[in-house]
């Protein structure tokens, strides 16, 4: 009630409000849902290992100060039309990225570099979407780097991903690492502070430029920062031109990111870092919502979200796609906590079985796994009774 209630009211904004939109696309898996909920500071949006758990556009709301922070999930679609059939999602995910960006201020793009098969180029929806919209800045996010033993690869990967241009400035970068090497930075935050000062903030964060002469930085074998022929370095380049189809064809990276931030979203490294920039970029404008509103998800919906993320953890390959869920109570108790029961209906008995689980241990710790999961997110105590049956 209270969060209904907030949504309906005016924001409380003071009287010179700032706000930024933030559109954060990404293949599946990247880590998007996981860094959004970092952001918010408490968990909002589902997670899990399957991909489309966003399955419906959402925003969440991080307001600091005189500041407002509007975050939407975009997932990109790897085989587009074939997922959308088989897993018949929701049909605002073929549609909500191009909405969603024609209205964001600022657009993040997710790059999970633990994942060899894709972290050496952007996919070709996401340089689609970006190149559909080139005057909206975007930003380059490099997630997942704690899982990365060799960290001379994101020096590379800075290079492919960005076609070798960061904030209108060409790189250049002279690896004095061994390939075969297997040392690895002590923290991201090395990585991510020790180009720019602290006073820099403006600058890319894997770039140090000076007023007459450019300093090179690099990673050493204990992973901290020295000055050697391993480095980036910058140079003036001519501005991107719009990219059409025919270069999409040929094209690995974007050339129009103005920042590179790299971090470990499930561990909260960096992500404070990451913040303070959005913050930073905030323009002067009206509040969309109320202070107290941490997303325009209604509770119910909050509920089916986490709900569906332990379905999706527990049931293998494509059986939790075809679980339909259906809220049959909803109240709040006598002494204030609240009342769940939810239906879950599958198209075979098999897959009844397979939810139930042996002595029904599968569906007793999904029920107990989201009743804390909404015990955290509602801060009041939760009963979840989870029913399923096979739908006729």
């Amino acid at each position: 009630e209270e969060q209904d209630r907030l949504l309906r009211h005016q924001p409380d904004q003071p009287q010179n409000p700032k706000v930024l939109r933030i559109a954060i696309i990404g293949a599946p898996n990247a880590g998007k849902s996981t860094l959004s909920n970092q952001l918010l500071g408490r968990k909002v949006f589902p997670v899990s290992q399957k991909v489309h758990t966003t399955r419906c556009k959402a925003r969440g709301v991080v307001t600091y100060e005189d500041t407002q922070l509007m975050i939407v999930i975009e997932c990109v679609w790897l085989t587009h039309l074939h997922l959308s059939f088989r897993h018949k999602l929701d049909e605002a995910m073929l549609t909500d990225p191009w909405d969603s960006m024609k209205h964001a201020d600022l657009v993040l793009v997710l790059v999970d570099v633990s994942d060899h098969w894709t972290r050496n180029c952007l996919s070709k929806e996401v340089l689609k979407c970006l190149s559909r919209f080139p005057q909206i800045p975007s930003v380059l996010v490099l997630n997942k780097v704690d899982l990365l033993k060799k960290k001379f690869i994101l020096l590379e990967l800075i290079t492919e991903l960005t076609e070798g241009i960061v904030n209108g400035k060409k790189l250049e970068v002279r690896s004095a690492f061994k390939h075969n090497s297997s040392s690895s930075a002590k923290s991201p935050l090395q990585i991510t502070q020790a180009f720019p000062p602290e006073n820099r903030a403006h600058e890319p964060r894997c770039l140090q430029e000076t007023d007459q002469a450019q300093e090179s930085s690099s990673l050493d074998s204990n992973g901290d920062m020295r000055t050697s022929e391993s480095s980036l370095v910058t140079e003036e380049a001519q501005g991107p031109k719009h990219c059409g189809p025919r270069d999409l064809k040929n094209m690995k990276g974007w050339p129009c990111f103005q920042e590179i931030f790299m971090l470990a979203a499930l561990r909260g490294e960096e992500v404070d870092t990451l913040k303070r920039y959005l913050l930073m970029q905030a323009k002067p404008g009206p509040w969309e919502f109320h202070s107290g509103v941490l997303t325009s998800q209604s509770p119910q919906e909050i509920c089916d979200n986490i709900i569906r993320e332990k379905i999706l953890e527990y049931l293998p390959l494509e059986v939790p796609y075809g679980v339909i869920q259906v809220t049959e109570m909803w109240e709040e108790g006598p002494s204030g906590e609240l009342l769940i029961m939810q239906n879950l209906l599958v198209p075979r008995k098999s897959h009844m079985m397979m939810l139930i689980g042996k002595g029904g241990k599968v569906i007793s710790r999904i029920a107990q796994e989201a009743g804390q999961d909404l015990m955290n997110v509602f801060l009041c105590d939760v009963h979840l009774k989870l029913k399923v049956e096979v739908k006729s």
